[in-house]
């Protein structure tokens, strides 16, 4: 992982349909889960062996209807500061624009890999207008039509051939921190409160992952890697939407760790980019651990208070809801170890391994305490369970056969009948069962149902 591919380009020039074209019909793809609009201009990739994170970059500007050409220049300069590919997309049926020139101008200046696409190519007849765009100074344009999916194979093939390599082999196998959360939250002060000890050593390597920083600590008797996307880009460079740049931010971090400490400023509460943070740790399959900073300030400390904002916490991060919290200040360094502490704990957690026959013993009695329900007459049993090893694939039910990648976060298969019948509220009782037995308290879980 650690590839960041961006689309841009003006608007209605089809940025969305390729996006959904790219992510929807690969074998691969994080669980799209409702709930904000931002949702679907995030996704994942699997292409011949190589994945890459997609960002369509114009879902984030705030007047679709309206774009002045400022705004969509600058979206493409936080795309060019923070992809390692750029997909600028045309419309063959339009020709080039000015609009399309300005564009092509910032991205000559960038000496980043580009690739124009041509869209809107419906048939052959139009291939030939093609030709306008090599006006544009960067290389051959790909015809494509990403509403009928046409060139979209060979658009791929050429995007996997610019990404550099991108393992991390030289990292030693100790758990990887990101710390996240919208901007002003605190990320910065509670590094610098890690940074201040005394007691510590610090060496930084850079992964081969562009711009991703390991900063490896040795410090309150544990050894850890925090994941930095690296320096902190001159403001004035980039005219930055705030919002925009700090979700792009976030997506290399978050793909390169494997717990995330999400930063929640106490004055403020959940707000909707905290909630489009989570939304990407959880399509992500990550560790969650919610620090809730800045509560030196708060007026009222109280324990009703604490229960009040976990509340609130947990309601709007649900369904998943077994995460630890954890009220610090990055400032007075308040808890600032328990932060690290339990960020180690729900690594291990992510790692458990539970005996099969445990988890049977146990599994058992609550299906047949709570069977599931039967569907049409037809009843549902499920004889056996067990934890799947990390590098399993397994085919997800009968009624589609790709090969679904189990992430390294526990996962378990539930041998049955009629495994396309058991539905969401099930396999969530079923992890319910598991989590409230063993201690999978910030990890996510994967439940997979197999016919016998």
């Amino acid at each position: 992982m650690g590839n960041l591919v961006a689309i841009v380009g003006r608007p209605n020039v089809g940025k969305s349909t390729l996006f959904n074209r790219l992510t929807e019909s690969r074998t691969a793809i994080v669980s799209e889960v409702a709930g904000t609009t931002r949702d679907r201009q995030y996704g994942h990739v699997i292409w011949g062996g190589r994945e890459c994170s997609l960002v369509d970059t114009g879902g984030w500007v705030v007047n679709s209807e309206d774009i002045f050409e400022d705004e969509i220049n600058k979206q493409v300069e936080i795309a060019i500061e923070e992809a390692d590919v750029i997909l600028f997309l045309v419309d063959i049926m339009n020709g080039v624009t000015d609009l399309d020139d300005q564009v092509a101008r910032i991205l000559r200046k960038s000496g980043k890999e580009v690739i124009v696409v041509a869209n809107k190519a419906d048939n052959y007849d139009q291939h030939a207008y093609a030709a306008e765009f090599y006006s544009l100074g960067l290389g051959d344009p790909f015809i494509i039509s990403s509403a009928n999916g046409s060139g979209t194979g060979d658009l791929l093939d050429e995007i996997c051939s610019r990404f550099k390599n991108d393992k991390n082999d030289d990292l030693e196998d100790l758990p990887k921190f990101a710390i996240v959360g919208r901007p002003n939250a605190g990320k910065s002060s509670l590094l610098n409160a890690f940074i201040g000890e005394e007691r510590h050593i610090v060496t930084d390597i850079a992964g081969t992952t562009r711009d991703s920083i390991y900063t490896k600590y040795d410090k309150f008797g544990f050894a850890f890697y925090l994941v930095d996307t690296a320096g902190i880009r001159k403001k004035n460079k980039v005219n930055e939407d705030i919002e925009y740049y700090s979700v792009l931010r976030s997506i290399r971090s978050i793909e390169n760790s494997d717990v995330c400490i999400l930063m929640i400023d106490a004055t403020r509460g959940i707000e909707a980019q905290d909630m489009n943070i989570f939304q990407l740790i959880e399509k992500n399959r990550k560790g969650l651990v919610v620090c809730v900073n800045k509560w030196d300030i708060m007026a009222d400390k109280s324990k009703e208070s604490i229960k009040c904002m976990e509340d609130a916490i947990r309601e709007r991060f649900a369904p998943f809801r077994d995460f630890p919290i954890i009220f610090a200040s990055a400032v007075t360094k308040q808890r600032i170890y328990k932060v690290i502490e339990t960020a180690c704990q729900v690594y291990e957690n992510r790692k458990r391994v539970v005996k099969t026959s445990e988890l049977n013993e146990y599994m058992l009695d609550c299906i047949s305490a709570y069977p599931p329900p039967n569907n049409k007459g037809k009843f549902v049993k499920i004889k056996y369970v067990t934890q799947l090893k990390a590098t399993t694939t397994v085919s997800d039910d009968k009624s589609h056969e790709e090969i679904i990648n189990v992430p390294q976060v526990p996962s378990f298969a539930f041998f049955c009948n009629l495994p396309q019948w058991v539905k969401e509220p099930y396999r969530r009782y079923l992890e319910n069962k598991i989590r409230e037995k063993w201690n999978f308290s910030g990890t996510p879980i994967n439940i997979f149902m197999r016919e016998k």
